[in-house]
């Protein structure tokens, strides 16, 4: 099944190899962490880059074990890396549009979900609202958003933050 975002067309095309484009000038640097442990993982992960505009490259696929909540299946997990001219707000509720598009259903905090999208970081943005965080604030703690991030921005994680970040994962081949 494939779904689109209201308001953006879908990607459309084979996704950029790893750090094989820059991004466009006047555009910002952009990472969300995206993961699904309910249904069709790969699907609604597949699905979600689709729908986001701006894509500059996607991360290898990781399994990794669930962080925080209840006792639940593991995730499929990738980071994406945009550029954009979307405001963080803005790229917020774009963030929400592709996790309403994949029946997101927010019962439970950490609970499982079809998809989950995160504002990891921004180029030149630090910010802190009651919506919204930017840098994520728990990204340097989650092995799951470090290990797809520092394949695509090595510069923003080094062996060290890998190494004691929290969580397992397993590079599961790419989407």
């Amino acid at each position: 099944m494939r779904w689109t975002v209201p308001g953006f067309a879908s990607f459309g095309g084979a996704w950029p190899a790893m750090g094989t484009e820059t991004p466009a000038a006047g555009g910002t640097r952009v990472f969300l962490s995206l993961g699904s442990n309910l249904g069709d993982r790969r699907a609604h992960l597949r699905n979600a880059v689709d729908s986001l505009p701006g894509v500059v490259a996607v991360s290898p696929v990781y399994e990794t074990d669930p962080v925080g909540g209840p006792a639940q299946d593991q995730f499929l997990n990738i980071v994406v890396e945009l550029t954009t001219e979307m405001t963080p707000g803005e790229l917020l509720g774009l963030c929400h549009r592709v996790e309403a598009a994949a029946e997101r259903v927010r019962e439970q905090r950490w609970g499982p979900r079809t998809l989950d999208v995160d504002i990891i970081w921004m180029d030149g943005v630090e910010m802190e609202t009651e919506r919204l965080t930017i840098p994520h604030p728990r990204w340097r703690d989650r092995r799951f958003v470090l290990a797809p991030l520092r394949d695509l921005a090595p510069e923003l994680v080094s062996e060290t933050d890998l190494r004691v970040a929290h969580g397992s994962v397993l590079r599961s081949g790419t989407l």
